[in-house]
């Protein structure tokens, strides 16, 4: 493989290429016209505009994607995530034209991409599940009937797709009626498959998810686990590895686990597969990522693997260089994802221009990014601007270099994810490893990013009770805050 072309934008373009120049194999970068000045199409050694801003218009088009690659001569196509990473057509139509995809086949996506199949496969590997639906459920009737075997509360599960989009809580069958019209009608129009399934809603969960490699000659292995409990809106915002509450016996049990269901489902390259593990320490199969995960730097970090050189030597057709037992954990390592977000305005999207934009350095610390001051956030894709990662020799060592190189990055023009990044690793239930996926509801508060920033736990515990009595106080007395003006509106203008 000589040349690859990255079907793909932003950091995740630029890191894939970065490892491709060390590997000496030229890139090609397909970009759209609001993508013409990024970093990632002047560090490609090829670049072509392939349509306007909008994703359905250019990173979407399989077409104009695949005339590119042969254009080019590019032997390769590494999609990164999103977009069209998990998009079974896609590497069907590249098999079809004799161009490598550096990922899965398409039979395997098409099982890990839908949910109920995955869960029929993972029942065959023996991995467990959490107790829900057998199949899709259309009917109310039916609904219902499950829904009292399985007990309430539940969660209604779009069977397509991801990120939160056709999942809706109930919490008791009067409501099951309105939240499934609403689960499907939002599957319909996310995935165009209004199937959803039920199953139990975890309480106190924990997202732990393992890493997974596996090449062409039936060796697979697992690269260790990651904690992505921190999430606002389904999605994850602060990853760490190795995850913390897990003991080395459940460990090596989860990543034996996910070895058989990469294997039930003939997976080649990176992947990875989430757990739920709920507050008895027991965990459940929750999905199957086909392609590079947005956190796999922590695991590259703990393990010194260059995974997305793993993925291009997979789809070379080489062997693993090692084995299961040659792969060892070593230190600890934090990722905070950095949105073009505003954590005091329920995390809407905050875009603008770039005016201040220094990252951080020093000892541990990685940045992956793909701006530069002066350049503009643009409005038509995912606003994350970069993902910081610090790594030490200990969990209490990284969140402390973290915190570090938090108050380092300089980043003004737009509201950041950083304050609430650097609130949460240093709350007592982040620090003491007790949380769950709920952090944010039942921790944060806008104002909390108000305070000056107190060490002193005590102190920081008295504000963050006076800042309860006083919207108690408020709340009674119906004195309602004015409305808050998005930056997101504005910028729409």
């Amino acid at each position: 493989m000589k040349k690859i072309l990255v079907a793909n934008r932003g950091e995740i373009a630029l890191r894939i290429m970065r490892t491709c120049r060390e590997m000496d194999i030229k890139t090609v970068a397909v970009y759209s016209e609001a993508d013409r000045n990024a970093l990632f199409v002047r560090f490609a050694d090829e670049a072509y505009c392939i349509g306007p801003p909008s994703s359905s218009q250019s990173y979407l088009v399989i077409d104009k994607i695949i005339d590119v690659a042969k254009m080019s001569g590019a032997d390769g196509v590494h999609p990164g995530y999103g977009f069209l990473s998990e998009n079974a057509s896609f590497a069907r139509r590249l098999e079809q034209e004799g161009i490598e995809l550096i990922g899965p086949s398409a039979h395997s996506m098409e099982v890990m991409g839908d949910k109920l199949a995955a869960k029929e496969t993972a029942l065959k590997q023996g991995v467990p599940l959490v107790p829900g639906s057998d199949g899709a459920v259309t009917d109310l009737e039916e609904a219902k009937a499950v829904a009292r075997e399985v007990g309430f509360p539940l969660l209604i599960k779009a069977s397509a797709g991801g990120g939160g989009k056709g999942m809706r809580a109930v919490y008791n069958e009067e409501s099951i009626d309105e939240e499934l019209h609403l689960a499907m009608n939002e599957a319909r129009s996310a995935f165009g498959d209004p199937s959803v399934f039920i199953e139990r809603y975890v309480t106190s969960p924990r997202h732990i998810e393992v890493q997974v490699l596996a090449d062409k000659h039936g060796n697979c292995v697992y690269l260790f686990d990651r904690e992505c409990s921190i999430q606002r809106r389904h999605q994850k915002v602060i990853e760490e590895a190795p995850a913390s509450i897990l003991t080395p016996e459940m460990r090596k049990e989860m990543g034996e686990c996910a070895v058989s269901l990469a294997k039930g489902c003939d997976y080649k390259g990176a992947g990875t597969v989430e757990f739920l593990v709920d507050d008895k320490m027991n965990f459940f199969f929750l999905e199957m990522n086909t392609r590079l995960q947005v956190e796999h730097p922590v695991t590259e970090m703990i393990t010194d693997i260059d995974l997305v050189k793993q993925q291009i030597l997979v789809a070379r057709g080489e062997k693993l260089a090692f084995k299961q037992e040659d792969l060892q954990i070593r230190g600890h390592a934090l990722e905070v994802r950095v949105y073009a977000e505003d954590p005091r305005n329920n995390f809407l999207p905050d875009i603008g221009t770039l005016q201040t934009y220094r990252r951080p350095q020093g000892p541990g610390v990685r940045v992956d990014d793909g701006f530069e001051e002066g350049m503009t956030i643009p409005i038509y894709y995912d606003p994350m601007i970069a993902k910081l990662v610090t790594f030490a020799e200990d969990r209490k060592s990284a969140i402390d270099r973290m915190t570090r190189a938090i108050d380092e990055y300089e980043i003004s023009g737009v509201a950041t994810t950083l304050e609430f990044c650097r609130f949460a690793i240093n709350h007592e239930a982040f620090v003491s490893g007790n949380f769950d996926t709920h952090f944010v509801e039942d921790h944060f508060k806008p104002e909390y990013l108000d305070v000056p920033q107190i060490e002193n736990e005590q102190a920081l515990a008295a504000f963050i009770g006076s800042v309860l009595l006083s919207d108690a106080t408020a709340a009674a007395s119906q004195n309602l805050q004015k409305p808050i003006t998005s930056q997101w509106k504005i910028n729409r203008r």
